[in-house]
């Protein structure tokens, strides 16, 4: 198509980046208050783990219908509801009196979250037809939630010197409120036609598939190979089948499981589950190494990290403007590489002194990832009919938190391997020490002097061996990637090229994806 977005369509996605922005600002800044929200609740260690997981485990687990929901009773009616949700639920947070309140609220926050992000990338690809614009305006959307997590740390710090901890939950209900005031000039309306019911036993089905995986995965990455979480992912995996199966046979789905037919979607869903997996993992451990081995506040940590923000933005601008030039193929592999650079510096990162290493580093990570980032999710958007958006976004999105998931299981605890197997811990230490880095600071603040630095020192170094393991298996990882892009996605053209058919079943409408 060759329609060309206008004035309220620019303005109505800003609307649309504004709560991306805030939602993920509130991931991250929940992990600044948590010490001060703790003390004040009398939160447990458990009521601490399920204040930080409920949400994820919610937002994770309904996705998959919002997004199809939205197809079907309208986008911009479900981001609406979700907004007016999300910021009652962001207030009940902000003033909640028990753990049980908060954990409560924060499930909510999760619900409301899964409308928000299928609704606002499906309204997108209604809004921008033209596909020289499209990657364009989805590269602005991902800038938004990438800046979310750049001024996570930044706005949450300075919240907490000044509020109490309640405030950092406030932050999204003036976005919430901008949201409802313009949302219904702005925003075009859209919904399928001649759409069915949804599903209820597929609905069940997803949740009892997703929410077992993904908790099994949050508790291998916190306490190794037990029974418990592999039991839960096998039980996840074998719903997931039964889950696939339904939808198979549904002559109306709640997911379209005849989208991954189509190569190149399933190829670019990979590989952006992989780019989740590997450099997400290894930001956590960056930003551990930041606090704990480089002695830096929160606050401080995340002002450092506002250059490799300042490169990921950067790339999701320029990416889309080089792929009308360039093949998608080789520009999203030629970004791969340098991310992969990035990763080979950080196996050279010192155990101190390597704040250089770490903000170069990161930031050629990020530099890297544009490409894929904005010309996948434009891809894996844009190959389902206008009809399924909704459902092909949250596909998306399900993908990206599998993948950060699975990146901290394994990863985080191939990394908690290295660091157990290096660290020298002095007899009569308590056990957290051998665990653990923030184990082994803690420790050494009740040891003498020489032995406490000693621990600190041994430990700092084994922490920093396992960041550079992980960095060195994911910067192989994400080259292989880079070869299976390459050979996907090798007949997709520049964009706005004319494309060859893709390989989508007989009888199904395909748009110029990329």
């Amino acid at each position: 198509m060759d329609d060309k977005a206008g004035r309220r369509e620019w303005i109505g996605l800003a609307v649309l980046a504004l709560p991306s922005l805030l939602v993920s600002i509130d991931i991250f800044v929940l992990l600044l208050a948590l010490p001060r929200l703790s003390a004040d609740l009398s939160a447990s260690g458990t009521e601490q783990l399920w204040i930080l997981d409920s949400y994820g485990f919610l937002l994770s687990g309904f996705l998959i219908t919002m997004g199809t929901l939205g197809d079907r009773i309208g986008r911009r009616k479900l981001l609406l509801v979700g907004a007016a949700a999300f910021g009652a639920a962001s207030v009940l947070a902000a003033y909640a009196t028990s753990p049980a309140m908060l954990i409560a609220s924060r499930a909510l926050l999760g619900v409301a979250g899964a409308t928000l992000t299928p609704s606002t990338l499906a309204l997108i690809t209604n809004m921008f037809r033209n596909p020289k614009e499209r990657p364009v305006a989805i590269g602005v959307w991902l800038m938004s939630l990438m800046g979310g997590i750049a001024l996570g740390p930044v706005v949450g710090g300075a919240l907490l010197e000044h509020f109490w901890w309640g405030s950092v939950f406030l932050l999204g209900v003036p976005a919430m409120v901008l949201l409802l005031v313009l949302g219904p000039v702005l925003l075009p309306e859209y919904k399928a036609p001649r759409a069915g019911r949804i599903d209820l036993a597929s609905v069940a089905l997803s949740l009892a598939a997703i929410l077992p995986a993904v908790w099994g995965l949050k508790e291998l990455a916190r306490n190794g190979l037990t029974t418990a979480p592999l039991a839960a992912l096998a039980a996840g995996t074998a719903v997931g089948f039964a889950f696939v199966r339904r939808q198979v046979r549904l002559p109306d789905p709640l997911l379209d499981v005849r989208l991954f037919a189509d190569r190149a979607f399933t190829a670019a869903l990979v590989c952006m589950l992989v780019n989740t997996m590997l450099p997400g993992a290894t930001m956590v451990l960056i930003t551990q190494y930041l606090q704990l081995v480089e002695g830096l506040s929160p606050l401080r940590a995340g002002l450092w990290l506002l250059p490799t923000v300042a490169a990921a933005i950067a790339t999701l601008q320029v990416s889309p403007l080089l792929a009308r030039r360039v093949p998608p193929a080789r520009l999203i592999a030629g970004g791969l590489v340098v991310s992969a650079s990035g990763l080979v510096l950080l196996t050279r990162t010192p155990s101190s002194d390597g704040l250089a290493y770490v903000v170069t580093g990161l930031a050629l990570i990020n530099l890297g990832a544009g490409p894929l980032l904005t010309l996948g999710t434009n891809l894996v958007v844009g190959a389902a009919p206008p009809e399924k958006a909704g459902s092909a976004a949250s596909i998306s999105q399900t993908s990206n938190e599998f993948g950060f998931a699975l990146g901290i299981a394994t990863m985080g605890t191939l990394a908690t391997a290295v660091y157990r197997s290096r660290v020298d811990a002095p007899d009569g230490v308590p056990a957290m020490a051998r665990d653990t880095l923030a184990g082994a600071s803690a420790a050494a603040a009740n040891l003498p002097t020489q032995v406490g630095t000693a621990l600190l020192e041994s430990a700092r170094a084994a922490f920093t061996a396992g960041l550079a393991t992980v960095a060195g298996i994911s910067a192989a990882l994400v080259l292989g990637t880079a070869v299976l892009i390459l050979v996907a996605m090798r007949h997709v053209r520049p964009v706005g090229a004319a494309q060859p058919s893709p390989e989508m079943p007989a009888g199904e409408p395909v748009e110029n994806v990329v």
